[in-house]
């Protein structure tokens, strides 16, 4: 059973500098996309692999749109809510540009 926890952190985006305004629930740059591979369970900042998390793939959702992110080191997959603030451009790029998905 997944648990959430509530996290108000902010931080600079290791991918693109971007610094970052948490609320609680931030769990990706809304400048790029990226994340990072901290939680085992959301928000608990109990995985050990620290990876660079690739957005990988975008859908659109009722509320939104669902961002799949993909871990660089370990390869792990977690699907992630866009947040109001995400770059509609950068969502864009990534659900139309196969090589941004792929890193070319």
């Amino acid at each position: 059973m997944k648990r959430f926890t509530k996290r108000v952190e902010d931080f600079t985006c290791a991918h693109c500098g971007a610094d970052v305004l948490g609320n609680g629930y931030t769990n990706h740059c809304p400048k790029c996309l990226w994340s990072r591979h901290v939680d085992n369970n959301p928000g608990d900042r109990a995985s050990d692999c620290g990876g660079m998390m690739r957005p990988i793939s975008v859908k659109p959702d009722k509320d939104g749109y669902i961002i799949t992110h993909k871990c660089e080191k370990c390869g792990k997959t977690i699907n992630q809510h866009s947040a109001p603030n995400d770059d509609i451009d950068t969502i864009i790029s990534i659900s139309s540009n196969p090589d941004f998905i792929f890193g070319k």
